[in-house]
């Protein structure tokens, strides 16, 4: 998300997102010295506090934020952060947001125990809100992210999976945390069920939609761009939804081809090109993209309701960036 269509978006919510960012740095301090280094390195490259700003957005839309909007929006940003630590680790990656990951700077044994802390951290801060609402929450959120992963590990081994079963790992393992995100922002303001079943809808309805718009930048982007390893879900044998549409929709001999090099443990340049044209040609590309402008059109339909607010505006500025970013 650029910088400056960031500033546009947050604007209305400066003075919520400090009071998010005290509670943030506060529950990741530590009297460990090592602790407070690492925490300094996700401070210092933190991302675009997606899930937060989906937070206080959304507990706008339904009320007034309160000290349970700031913690609930630390709760999904440490929930959010220690996953990634995790997939790094498991993906291997050298590269997150432009920077090393924290598994290169610190090795594999420092960067686990710090992704087992933050989520302890997380824990904390989710029984801190004293509720019950968002406990039950979280804890099918968790349930949901590490099982869509291992879905996705399953999937990856036998380089086949069905369109269905696309779309049911990425509500688990990416749509899920932003759906909670929204709906923990309902919670925290409103007592009305219809609140929050609404503002999760709208949430996994964005969340699928910014994930095929990842599947998308991992075959066409590049590593300045997007600020991780081009082809890295390829390389390691992830399958996303272009290539699941082409080989579900081309013929027996196209079909072999994008077997053969999905299933090629050592990916080159060229072999990469060859999937990429391979994806194009048989529509690969502009299905995913049509499923992006779905499910977009989808989260849109889910907030229409609401009266018309800079919050609501800023919601639905979200969504149409996301059909539009370039990173």
């Amino acid at each position: 998300m650029s910088q400056s269509i960031l500033r546009n978006i947050t604007e209305p919510i400066k003075d919520d997102l400090q009071k998010y960012q005290s509670e943030f740095e506060s529950a990741l301090k530590s009297d460990v010295k090592l602790i407070n280094t690492v925490s300094k390195y996700i401070i210092q490259r933190r991302g675009k506090r997606f899930r937060p700003i989906l937070t206080i957005l959304s507990a706008h839309l339904c009320g007034t934020p309160n000290e349970n909007t700031y913690r609930s929006a630390a709760v999904m940003e440490l929930l959010h952060i220690a996953t990634l630590i995790h997939d790094d680790i498991v993906d291997d990656a050298e590269y997150r947001r432009g920077w090393p990951s924290l598994n290169r700077v610190w090795k594999n044994k420092i960067s686990l125990l710090m992704g087992d802390y933050v989520l302890s951290k997380s824990l904390i801060y989710m029984v801190k809100t004293k509720d019950f609402r968002v406990l039950d929450s979280i804890g099918e959120t968790a349930e949901n992210l590490s099982s869509g992963e291992l879905l996705q590990i399953e999937k990856s081994i036998k380089k086949k999976m069905s369109e269905a079963v696309y779309f049911k790992m990425i509500e688990k393992k990416t749509a899920s945390l932003i759906g909670t995100a929204c709906e923990l922002g309902a919670i925290s303001v409103s007592d009305k069920t219809e609140d929050r079943e609404i503002l999760k809808s709208f949430g996994i309805n964005l969340g699928i939609a910014f994930q095929i718009k990842d599947d998308l930048f991992d075959l066409l982007g590049n590593e300045i761009e997007i600020g991780k390893d081009v082809a890295s879900d390829v390389i390691s044998n992830m399958i996303t939804l272009p290539i699941v549409y082409s080989l579900n929709n081309s013929d027996s001999k196209t079909q072999q081809k994008i077997g053969r090099l999905i299933r090629k443990i050592k990916k080159s340049k060229v072999d990469i090109s060859e999937l990429k044209q391979i994806i194009e040609s048989t529509g690969g590309f502009d299905y995913a993209i049509s499923k992006i402008d779905e499910y977009s059109n989808n989260a849109l339909a889910d907030v229409k309701n609401y009266p018309d607010s800079v919050y609501k505006q800023k919601l639905i500025d979200l969504v149409n960036y996301n059909g539009s970013r370039k990173k």
